[in-house]
């Protein structure tokens, strides 16, 4: 994918795997070269400095941020204004992810006009790419966002902006469906996606659909055969007792918060909080 010529290099894994800034060139190299990509979530500014510094291929601004941050039952309720200043924190900390934002439900389904209005607002913002759901009703909002200069993710199986109409939080692809899934990932990628999110699809077709592209495939739910692989940041951390199936917990984080609160009460209560060597003399 590269040249001797190129500035992006001779190997993804110089920017991959925590080297220098990652860019959409070393995207489609680390699929070429059978590297493993990396994605997360992040709604601020102060998450998104840890996972860049630890080295995360991409950040993801997602829309899920309704469900994690904003007390949501679902991604519906988010807004674009919600988006971008999300994103704006995001961009301002991170320094070598490539950083893609979610448009929300809304706000690119009426057609290209509209969806090239909302992902102007998100790139104005920092963001270097931006993410959409749906398979070939949205080629023409791709088209048009890439030949506007704006890279587009794709976001295929289950689309949480569809629940309602998907009948809740079910796996996508199983049977003939997966004929038709794989259509579609055909079909956004040639619209020109630089790769797509595969969520909650059986593990032989995700494959299969990694497989067939020549962009790469980032998975959730959809087994260990795609090119890269994506957590919501809190499920990955251990922030509450929950997590779907797919995700797996790397850490306590919630626990640990919570016991550093009830430390900090308890000081405060008891008096020993804070110490002289908290405070300023005269």
């Amino acid at each position: 994918m590269t040249t001797p010529e190129s500035p992006y290099g001779s190997s993804a894994a110089e920017n991959v795997a925590g080297g220098g800034p990652v860019r959409l060139p070393h995207l489609l190299a680390a699929k070429a070269e059978g590297t493993r990509l990396t994605m997360i979530t992040a709604y601020d500014g102060l998450t998104a400095a840890i996972f860049d510094e630890a080295g995360m291929d991409m950040i993801l601004v997602g829309d899920s941020i309704g469900n994690v941050m904003l007390g949501h039952g679902s991604t519906l309720p988010v807004s674009l204004d919600e988006m971008v200043v999300a994103t704006r924190s995001v961009c301002r900390a991170a320094r070598r992810a490539l950083v893609i934002a979610d448009l929300p439900f809304g706000t690119y389904e009426a057609g290209p006009e509209q969806a090239l209005s909302s992902a102007v607002g998100l790139i104005k913002a920092g963001a270097n790419a931006v993410k959409l759901e749906g398979g070939r009703p949205r080629a023409n909002a791709i088209r048009a966002l890439t030949e506007a200069g704006i890279p587009v993710m794709g976001h295929l199986g289950f689309t949480p902006q569809s629940v309602n109409a998907l009948g809740g939080f079910r796996v996508q692809g199983r049977g003939e469906e997966g004929e038709k899934l794989l259509a579609d990932a055909l079909a956004i990628e040639e619209a020109g996606v630089m790769g797509m999110v595969l969520e909650m699809v059986p593990e032989q077709v995700a494959a299969r659909v990694t497989e067939a592209l020549a962009v790469p495939t980032i998975g959730i739910g959809a087994g260990a055969r795609c090119d890269g692989q994506v957590l919501v940041w809190s499920d990955m951390a251990g922030m509450t007792e929950w997590r779907p199936r797919f995700a797996k917990r790397f850490g306590r984080v919630g626990e640990a918060l919570r016991r550093a609160a009830r430390d900090y009460a308890a000081e405060v209560r008891e008096g020993a909080f804070p110490a002289e060597e908290h405070w300023f003399d005269s």
